[in-house]
């Protein structure tokens, strides 16, 4: 499998990653035995870049890499580990916290869970709006000095946040981003702003939360969910026109002999050599089509294609509910 570049860091990873949320029931129920066996089949085929974060099942995603690392010995120097921190969850109620000692706190018990000494890259999962950035790009130099990480990033900032960081940020590796046929607003800066600065973008929910695959959450499913049961794109009358228009890609994703999950992770892999997209599962047999995506070659015409039968705009409701917009910065 061809590798692909880490932001500036020289650390190579697969085209595509892991999600790891998935591990943590974000998207129905799973075992950690399920979990293991995903971790397995990435190691067979060749994708070595996990991504998780310590707000997973609240830690239970990080456990259940830390157990397969401690049951697989050697596996840790195949693999490529991102977490992050910076959210907290406690009496007080959900809220953000970038400062030096939380994160360092944070960092701290998610390299304990996962028994490693550092991850090769960490990220802030949402920014704490009233600390200038800056400030927060001092304390994750001082953890890349420390050797408790190789690099570091962010999720969900503007453009403008990361040119602002950069500038002090020389071992800044990765955004993390909403991105696929589905969610196009990367568009209009971010995919633009990561290519000049030489940062990863890492697309997660790269398959639309399963909108773009050959067999979406069915509607009634997805109302027992608490996030995609709030979201947008899921209620009702949205689901029913998202499935009618994403059946065409199916279509064509059966017409070229591929499964739909792989044409859309192709179609994400042709926008940029920085684009790392971390689909999660629960399956193997699904993984196996993700992975399919790294191999296909599309043209010109293919692309064309895809985007005539999904244009930009397609998709019906908010890709996030008023809630799920919390700490997230919108910049178009």
């Amino acid at each position: 499998m061809k590798q692909r570049m880490l932001g500036r860091t020289g650390i190579e990873v697969s085209p595509m990653g892991i999600g790891a949320m998935s591990f943590a029931e974000f998207y129905g129920p799973t075992t950690e035995e399920n979990s293991f066996a995903i971790l397995a089949a990435a190691l067979d085929a060749g994708v070595n870049f996990i991504d998780t974060s310590d707000i997973y099942g609240m830690g239970r995603s990080e456990n259940a890499i830390g157990q397969f690392l401690r049951d697989n010995p050697g596996a840790r120097e195949e693999f490529v580990i991102c977490t992050k921190g910076g959210i907290v969850n406690d009496a007080r109620g959900r809220r953000f916290d970038n400062s030096p000692e939380y994160l360092e706190s944070a960092l701290d018990a998610s390299l304990q869970r996962m028994g490693i000494e550092s991850v090769e890259l960490y990220y802030v999962h949402r920014r704490e709006e009233a600390r200038p950035i800056e400030d927060v790009v001092e304390t994750l130099e001082g953890f890349v000095k420390k050797g408790k990480i190789r690099s570091y990033g962010f999720s969900e900032i503007a453009p403008s946040s990361l040119r602002q960081a950069v500038v002090g940020g020389p071992n800044l590796a990765a955004v993390q981003s909403e991105y696929s046929l589905a969610t196009r607003s990367p568009e209009l800066g971010l995919v633009q702003a990561c290519a000049e600065l030489h940062v990863s973008l890492v697309a997660f929910s790269p398959v639309g939360r399963s909108m773009l695959t050959d067999h979406p959450v069915p509607q009634a499913v997805a109302a027992t969910l608490s996030f995609l049961g709030q979201n947008p794109r899921f209620q009702p009358e949205a689901y029913r026109a998202n499935r009618a228009i994403s059946d065409g890609f199916r279509r064509l994703a059966a017409e070229m002999e591929v499964p739909a999950a792989g044409l859309a992770m192709a179609w994400l892999l042709h926008r940029g050599e920085h684009i790392l997209p971390i689909p999660g599962t629960r399956s193997v047999s699904h993984f196996k089509e993700l992975v399919r995506g790294c191999t296909l070659a599309l043209t010109p015409e293919d692309m064309a294609r895809i985007e005539t039968i999904l244009p930009i705009g397609w998709a019906h409701g908010d890709r996030y509910s008023a809630a799920q917009w919390s700490g997230i910065e919108r910049f178009c």
